[in-house]
């Protein structure tokens, strides 16, 4: 019986002890291509993006997980995954389907579904209404927000050009106090809840709010690579019986061939399965 009393006590000291959590490595980051649902995606810099697509719930995930930025996956967290920008990134997400709105950090790398644009952390995703399927959605970019990612954040290019060897160098206390920019704070040493490691930095939590607005009624389209020529996509276009439109990048315009428009998600995505097998390998879904 003693024997049997001590194993006992060790299983539970044994389940009692707390499964070890992975330190948090926060940084800015771009990445490389990477594959997935048969498409590439190339993450590029791009502080004043903006878009239309489909949005999901991210897949479970253990606790403690690492992002593609470095910071720790929490389910509760206002953040998400996004499959080309730059990470982190601060977002506005506008679901078309009921109105709301909510306000997100990208962390991660994803969706890897080629037909899904954004991916929301279960917390994120019950405050915009969505659930199992997919919900159109409207998401801006937080420029201001970031691009202070890219001054502060070990890795970003800002940082490593003021890095830079200069013939005189001169320092600065800028003391403790919490740098806030459009409602984002940047915390550093041991001002969060989770403690980092001495001259970390960390990020603190966005609020989980959510704006009302009107629901928009809105169609789905499969829109392809973007042209240089405008000739070339009108050759597209007429061939598969689709339309062209103007893409202004910059100061330079590109021609998008889009096809549509479709009434459900189910039929986009088949539109999209094609585009992509006969090669057009920019082909995304947009919503309008």
């Amino acid at each position: 019986m003693k024997k049997l009393a001590l194993v006992g006590c060790l299983a539970v000291l044994a389940c009692s002890r707390q499964q070890p959590v992975a330190q948090q490595d926060l940084h800015y980051t771009v990445g490389p291509a990477w594959q997935a649902g048969g498409k590439w995606f190339y993450p590029r810099e791009d502080f004043a993006w903006q878009g239309t697509g489909l949005a999901v719930r991210e897949p479970a995930q253990a606790e403690g997980h690492l992002t593609a930025d470095g910071e720790v996956w929490h389910a509760a967290s206002m953040t998400g995954s996004h499959q080309t920008l730059q990470l982190p990134a601060v977002v506005r997400v506008t679901n078309l389907d009921n109105g709301r709105q909510i306000v997100i950090r990208l962390n991660d790398r994803g969706p890897n579904d080629p037909g899904r644009m954004i991916g929301l952390t279960p917390r994120a995703a019950d405050l915009l209404g969505v659930g199992k399927e997919p919900a159109r959605v409207q998401v801006v970019e937080d420029e201001m927000a970031s691009r202070q990612f890219a001054e502060v954040l070990p890795g970003g290019p800002m940082l490593q050009i003021s890095a830079a060897p200069l013939e005189k160098v001169q320092q600065t206390a800028l003391g403790n106090a919490p740098v806030d920019r459009q409602g984002l704070t940047v915390l550093a040493d041991n001002t969060t809840q989770e403690t980092p490691a001495p001259g970390k930095v960390v990020l603190a939590d966005l609020p989980a709010t959510v704006m009302q607005g009107a629901p928009v009624s809105s169609m789905l389209w499969v829109e392809t690579m973007d042209f240089t020529s405008r000739l070339a996509a009108m050759r597209q276009a007429a061939a598969q019986g689709a339309s062209v439109r103007p893409v202004f990048l910059g100061h330079s315009t590109m021609w998008a061939v889009r096809y549509g428009p479709f009434t459900t998600i189910s039929e986009a995505d088949a539109a999209l399965k094609r585009a992509l097998a006969t090669g057009l390998t920019g082909s995304h879904i947009v919503v309008e």
